[in-house]
């Protein structure tokens, strides 16, 4: 079984800056996109920024421009660099990891880290 193990959230006042990282424990697992989502009380989950594999990345227009998702293959791990935050950030951040076969798709998920942004 497969974990996602999440670092880096914490507080941090508007403007400023904080990058979480999300390392997968099994060196073997490859999966095909690796990302971020993130869950505000009251609030559906929704997709913050995903990137391939291959380096595609896929952003939510909240935060174009103001983060950035980057991948090392080799070491399974999945980086988001948060600028220019906003109280409007604040939420639990989820890491992901999808593993898709010709007839399955397997979702992995970290157990989430806390980011608040003070006004």
């Amino acid at each position: 079984q497969v974990q996602l193990v999440e670092c880096g959230g914490g507080l941090v006042q508007t403007g400023g800056s904080l990058r979480l990282s999300c390392a997968a424990s099994r060196s073997t697992f490859s999966p095909q996109s690796m990302g971020w989502f993130r869950q505000a009380p009251g609030k559906q989950r929704e997709l913050v920024a995903v990137i391939t594999s291959g380096g595609t990345t896929n952003y939510a227009d909240s935060v174009k421009g103001r983060f950035t998702v980057s991948r090392d293959n080799a070491k399974n791990t999945v980086y988001l660099q948060m600028n220019i935050l906003k109280p409007s950030d604040t939420a639990v951040y989820y890491c992901n990891a999808v593993v898709s076969t010709w007839n399955e798709r397997s979702d992995y998920w970290g157990q989430g880290t806390q980011v608040t942004v003070s006004s």
